[in-house]
């Protein structure tokens, strides 16, 4: 008897591995294509992301030429943003954009691509808490770019207003990482570098607050360098577009030695 139940169980072992592991149910059989997108639709009011993008995937493969399947592929690329999965996000929504570049909604596309790049963050930069002008500048510009090609393509979008403010808060802290490395090198007596870094912010971010910084920092290095004429020359600058700056007044210590050194003083 034993030997009997040894060789059943034997046999009940086998018998899963030759019909293998139960077929998994497809909750969406049967479903048409306006169904399966409402399952998906009722998932993300839920905030169920999973089970949405699960949906939403079903329905484009299922029924790929539907108007369902085309919108389908956009609340994917939501989906993946809310789940804080950007770098899915941005591939599927540029996924979009390729596949139906005339769409109504593909203003909508390239804003989420916008969002899902500024959201994209390095697992440093997460467990530090990076302030965003320590950031790699990467992202920004990339960020920034998608912004600007929504406006520029799109300009009566309803995303067009917002995507403008972000691109003004993009363009400061990409100015005000230009001006993080050039405080850097100027510690490190590379003044060149941080002329360089300055000049950098004013050709490109010149409505940035970091402008006078710029121009600040310019000065020491250029004294620093021993290049008189071109300190003199931005100091004229300084002079006539921030009249009220500190560096003009109280603000500059007079020791020479540490001349180099005010704009740390100002903040």
């Amino acid at each position: 008897m034993k030997y009997i139940l040894i060789l059943v169980f034997a046999f009940l072992i086998n018998g899963c591995a030759i019909f293998g592991a139960p077929t998994e149910l497809d909750v969406t059989k049967g479903m048409t294509a306006e169904r399966i997108y409402q399952e998906g639709q009722s998932k993300m009011r839920d905030r169920d992301y999973d089970p949405a993008i699960m949906y939403f995937g079903k329905l484009e493969s299922r029924y790929p030429n539907s108007r369902f399947a085309t919108q389908a592929q956009l609340e994917t690329a939501y989906a993946y943003y809310k789940k804080q999965e950007p770098a899915l996000s941005v591939a599927a929504a540029d996924r979009f954009i390729k596949l139906h570049p005339n769409h109504p909604n593909v203003d909508y596309a390239y804003y989420l691509k916008g969002l899902a790049v500024f959201a994209e963050r390095g697992v440093v930069e997460k467990l530090t808490k990076q302030q965003i002008s320590d950031r790699d500048p990467r992202a920004l510009r990339d960020a920034f770019v998608t912004f600007k090609d929504l406006v520029s393509r799109f300009p009566n979008s309803r995303y067009a207003k917002d995507s403008t403010q972000r691109m003004v808060y993009l363009a400061n802290s990409l100015a005000e990482n230009e001006l993080h490395v050039a405080r850097y090198y100027m510690k490190r007596q590379a003044y060149i570098a941080a002329i360089n870094r300055c000049k950098y912010v004013i050709e490109y971010y010149p409505q940035s607050p970091s402008l006078e910084e710029a121009l600040v920092i310019m000065i020491s290095a250029y004294d620093l360098a021993g290049l008189d004429d071109l300190k003199q020359d931005t100091l004229r600058i300084l002079e006539k577009n921030y009249p009220e700056s500190a560096m003009l007044g109280k603000g500059a210590p007079g020791d020479e030695r540490v001349w180099w050194k005010f704009w740390e003083s100002l903040y």
